[in-house]
Order: C-alpha cells, then structure tokens, then sequence
C-alpha cells in the first residue's frame, strides 16, 4: 500500500498498562492491510541494546534517546514504527518528539491504574519492587508523568479488542491519505 505517511507510534504508560499487547495488535493489523511496520519494544531494547542502562534518571533519558534515533532510522525507510516504553517523564516524550520531528510523531497513553497494573503484573516486578528488590521504579518509587496531549486509550475501561479497534481507527485517521 502506497496511500500512507510513515509516523512513530510512541505508546506510554505504566509497566502492565498494556502497551505491548496493543503493539502486536495494531502491528498485525497494519500488517495485515499492507503497511510496512515494526516493533520497537522497550523490555526487548533493554535486554540488547540498551543493557548498559540502569534506571537512574539520566539513564533513563539515554534509554529515550537511543529508541526515538532507531525509531527514526526505521521511519526514514518508510516504516510506521511502534514504540511501546514506559517514558515516565514529560520531558523524555519531548525529547523523542524532538529527534523524531513532531510531524512524524504520534504519542497514545496507553492508561490503566496503578491497581490494575499491579493485579496483571505478569513479570512480578510490582512484587519484587513492593518488597524492596527493585528501587526506581516507575508507580511506586519513581514518579509517571501523565501525558496531557497525547492520544489516550484505557485498558482499564476497555477490553483488550476494543481498545486496540479504538486504537486501530484512531492511527488509521493519522496515517492514510487517498490517492
């Protein structure tokens, strides 16, 4: 398919919100209608790329920084491109708009509450950090800065498939143009 711009996709939002869920979704989903897309996820990007980052504030911003200039690499060969970190500062969302270029970028809240997140904690972090084992974490020992302009979608209010048909609609409306 011809008839799209590429943009960055950013979703933010609290560890177990969602937002790598929707990311596979709305990636097979583009997919699936003929646009080049890709996944850049954060725990994936932690584990290879950014394993020399801890999670003190500069690292963090670091962490931003190196996804939002791949992100850009992928966008710059026409590639829609799904980031899906938490970005727990205004200013690291700032930051990645900045290098991407505010026209290309897309940031989506992906919300659900600090309860629900803990409840799916599918990873035992919240546990883990509940009990000491992991300081800086965002929620609890670190501080999420809820996004004021961004494009939000609940998981909380929403099953898995309506949010990610009200997400699907919403980037549609963004990235197609007619011919």
């Amino acid at each position: 398919m011809n008839n799209y711009i590429p943009k960055i996709i950013w979703f933010t939002g609290l560890s177990g919100a969602g937002k790598t869920t929707l990311s596979k979704i709305l990636k097979q989903n583009l997919v699936d209608i003929g646009l080049s897309t890709v996944v850049l996820d954060g725990d994936e990007l932690r584990l290879g790329i950014n394993a020399d980052l801890g999670f003190e504030a500069t690292d963090r911003t670091e962490n931003i920084r190196r996804v939002a200039e791949i992100a850009k690499l992928f966008l710059n060969n026409q590639q829609i491109v799904i980031v899906a970190t938490i970005s727990p500062k205004v200013r690291m969302r700032e930051l990645a708009k900045t290098i991407i270029g505010n026209e290309h970028f897309i940031e989506v809240f992906v919300n659900s509450s600090l309860e629900t997140c803990e409840k799916r904690d599918i990873k035992g972090l919240y546990k883990k950090t509940r009990a000491g084992e992991i300081q800086n974490f965002t929620g609890i020992s670190d501080s999420y800065e809820v996004p004021q302009d961004a494009f939000e979608v609940s998981t909380e209010t929403n099953s898995v498939e309506e949010a990610s048909t009200i997400l699907y609609n919403f980037v549609l409306l963004k990235i197609l143009f007619s011919p």
